[in-house]
């Protein structure tokens, strides 16, 4: 090695007193890590460069070249190295055994979580310009309280707190009113409930106050209106300039949650108390990542407490769900509510799964050791006892399992806590049959996705001797996006077939947010790592996204209701991913989504700032729709909080709700048989403009539209339309289509879902 050093000076003196010097440029390089046959990989790689260096003179490289210049080694998230090499210096290296691929360095501005960019949001652009963001709008947030100290929530440069905020910041355990500023303006928790129902708070676990021991209730308010922070990242994941929808907005948090963990929840009664206080405080968006099954919306508190809301103009996002892929789940299915389903941002933690048999399959963790070598790979019986394959506490033998990989199904505990599982009884790999979910784990281990796990298990199942291998990429970006997560909830809306919920979907999927420090990454108190920033997934996460941005549109048009916001959003969604295909389903082996899955699709925030037209809708309008529902007059009273008497022989039907999307039932063959729906929309775009119809007739349908054409005078003019659906033939139990009205840059654009139900079903 001197003596490469001694030649190193040489060559670089020559160089500066004879030669003009080479140009070289800055590569990393990814290597093939089974081709590496030391543990000291520097020394290694600085014998590469020494070869490299040898190969390139001998073939007469032009004088003044300087030996490649070694900067870093790369051991955990990528194999390989980077190096500052000439041109032909580089193409030496390709000819090296073990060589991959090489890329040219260049300059990466910061990134934010990444979700603001893929939804299109630019700094002093558009919803993010310096006017739009000055605007004093307030986020409300359900969920489990926040770490008030945290960066995220810092208010250097936001002005003082608007006059008309009526709300406060309580005291509390570790909590005071110290603890808030002019971006933290309101902290209430609400437990009276919870006690009532399940027993005191255990305080060992919790903060019975406002502070935020579970980490969810952090990283939702973070998602919808976290302030810029720089150099953010979990162990260098995801690394960039992380920040909220809308980074200017102040946060109001009301703890409803309790508890860490699968234990956690609330109480219906302390939720309705913390919308009913949001409300009180004056709130402009509440956001709510929580919710139950589908249920009679006269039954369904969140549902109640919601429409109150938005009878005061404040508009309310909720989460879909995480029970997918079963249809018929979807939860928060009001209609007055803005229901968000999950998918797909294009960033993924990449993983590299190898079987003994050849097959390799892209995996998805957060793991920051080294890759594992070919291993022996065990699952079910030849792993333990009962139990084994969802590999629970004590179930694992570890005779069998030392110094294996260990494949285990998804269910009963958590992904983290099965690898803890392994880990104990001594495996050295995991392999988690489950969706691609980015997990900070404690041992080599990787998601594996669904349908590899089932390959997986087959090959597990049919061979004597299995093994695998997992290599951890790091940080991807560009993958094919977006994609309907398998775990978000989908439609039909039980309760309201009329309605097609979700309404759009949003990222959900390995989101990067803030996290308080008490609370380890994975979530198991042996743990003990902590973290700024973590990453998790769940319609609790697509949520807030688009609490945000509604919070940007609201701050943007000042005088549109909830109605039309949600509306602008809805038909300016798109349903095409980044590879210009159909959105898919990553649970039906790739196939697309539909508007079962998406709603009117993906949001694109910056469209939603002009849409054209809109559908608007008052409450009056959703309590005439319980009507449509026979909807008893106490039942209707529990939503509308005071009496209402439907109108006597109307004809209104539950299709008639001015819905920006069209669900139509037929019963039977529905052969020849027809349904008329009319809509009115509101002109926002430009003052003289005619729109005229396109359709997308659904398979087997017959669509008529009358009037064609909608031509339109002035701005917040109405006009409306009437649409006839004809079945004529029943070519699946669910079709779909669309109705879009376009003008010039506008398409406004309603999804359809034709659904034949059998008689007396």
């Amino acid at each position: 090695m001197k003596l490469r050093s001694i030649w190193s000076m040489l060559l670089a003196l020559l160089a500066t007193t004879s030669f003009a010097i080479v140009e070289k440029q800055t590569y990393v390089v990814h290597m093939d890590k089974t081709k590496v046959v030391t543990s000291n990989l520097k020394q290694w790689y600085e014998g590469f460069m020494d070869s490299i260096y040898t190969l390139s003179t001998d073939e007469e490289e032009e004088e003044g070249t300087t030996p490649p210049e070694l900067l870093y080694v790369y051991e955990h998230a990528i194999s390989g190295f980077a190096a500052k090499l000439s041109t032909k210096q580089l193409e030496s290296l390709k000819r090296m055994d073990g060589f991959l691929f090489a890329t040219a360095d260049k300059m990466l501005h910061a990134h934010t979580t990444h979700t603001p960019q893929f939804l299109g949001l630019q700094f002093n652009k558009g919803l993010w310009s310096e006017s739009n963001l000055a605007s004093d709008i307030v986020i409300g947030v359900l969920d489990t309280g926040i770490w008030p100290e945290h960066i995220s929530f810092q208010d250097s440069g936001i002005s003082a707190v608007p006059p008309r905020w009526k709300g406060t910041c309580e005291n509390g355990t570790m909590f005071s009113p110290l603890n808030c500023n002019k971006k933290l303006i309101g902290a209430r928790y609400f437990y009276k409930g919870y006690e009532a129902s399940f027993g005191r708070i255990n305080e060992t676990d919790e903060f019975l106050s406002p502070r935020d021991a579970n980490g969810h209730g952090t990283h939702t308010a973070a998602t919808a209106g976290g302030s810029v922070v720089n150099n953010a990242s979990l162990f260098g994941f995801a690394s960039g300039s992380a920040s909220g929808m809308m980074y200017t907005s102040r946060i109001a948090v009301y703890k409803v949650l309790w508890g860490i963990g699968a234990d956690g929840g609330g109480a219906p009664s302390d939720i309705l108390a913390g919308i009913d206080q949001a409300v009180a405080d004056g709130v402009d968006v509440l956001s709510l990542s929580l919710g139950g099954g589908p249920m009679p919306y006269y039954l369904d508190d969140v549902a109640i407490a919601s429409f109150g809301a938005i009878n005061k103009g404040i508009s309310v996002v909720c989460s879909a769900g995480n029970f997918g892929p079963s249809f018929f789940t979807v939860a928060n299915s009001a209609p007055w509510i803005m229901t968000i389903a999950a998918s797909y941002l294009d960033r993924s933690f990449s993983t590299t799964i190898k079987l003994g048999n050849g097959q390799t399959f892209e995996g998805s963790s957060l793991y920051t050791g080294n890759a594992t070598s070919q291993l022996p790979l065990v699952y079910g019986k030849t792993a333990g006892g009962e139990g084994a394959d969802f590999c629970t506490s004590g179930s694992l033998n570890q005779t069998l399992v030392k110094g294996k990989i260990i494949l285990c199904r998804s269910g009963i505990i958590s992904g983290e806590a099965k690898g803890e599982q392994v880990k104990m009884a001594g495996g050295a790999g995991m392999l988690l049959i489950e969706e691609l979910f980015a997990r900070s784990h404690v041992l080599p281990a990787t998601s594996t996705g669904l349908l590899a796990g089932r390959a997986i298990i087959e090959y597990v199942n049919s061979s004597t001797i299995t093994t695998a291998s997992i290599d951890f990429q790091g940080t991807v970006y560009g993958t094919r996006a977006p994609m309907m997560a398998a775990f978000s909830s989908r439609g039909p809306n039980s309760v309201g077939l009329d309605v097609i919920k979700p309404d759009v979907t949003a990222p959900g999927m390995n989101i990067l947010a803030a996290w308080p420090p008490i609370r380890s990454p994975s979530g198991l108190t042996s743990d003990k790592r902590s973290v700024l920033f973590n990453i998790i997934s769940g319609t609790s996460m697509s949520c807030p996204h688009v609490s945000g941005l509604v919070a940007l549109l609201r701050s943007f048009r000042k005088d549109w209701s909830p109605a039309a916001i949600k509306s602008a959003l809805m038909t300016t969604a798109y349903t095409m991913d980044n590879t210009k295909s159909p959105i898919i389903d990553v649970a039906s082996n790739s196939l697309p989504a539909t508007p079962f899955h998406f709603g009117s699709g993906h949001v694109n925030p910056e469209a939603a700032a002009d849409p054209g037209l809109v559908y608007d809708i008052s409450p009056e309008d959703y309590l005439n729709y319980l009507c449509s529902l026979n909807y008893t007059s106490p039942q209707i009273a529990a939503i509308s909080r005071s009496p209402f008497a439907c109108q006597k022989n109307s004809t209104l039907q539950p299709g008639d709700l001015n819905y920006p999307s069209f669900a139509v039932n037929f019963v039977g063959e529905a052969r020849n048989s027809s349904m008329t729906y009319t809509r009115t929309v509101t002109n926002v775009g430009t003052p003289n403009s005619n729109y005229t119809v396109q359709l997308e007739e659904p398979n087997g349908v017959a669509m008529m539209v009358e009037p064609k054409m909608l031509q339109f005078e002035e701005l917040g003019q109405k006009l409306s339309y009437k649409v006839t659906f004809v079945g004529f033939k029943r070519d699946a139990n669910v079709i779909f289509g669309s109705l879009v009205w376009v003008y010039g840059k506008y398409g406004v654009r309603s999804p359809i879902a034709v659904t034949w139900r059998n008689i007396g079903g």
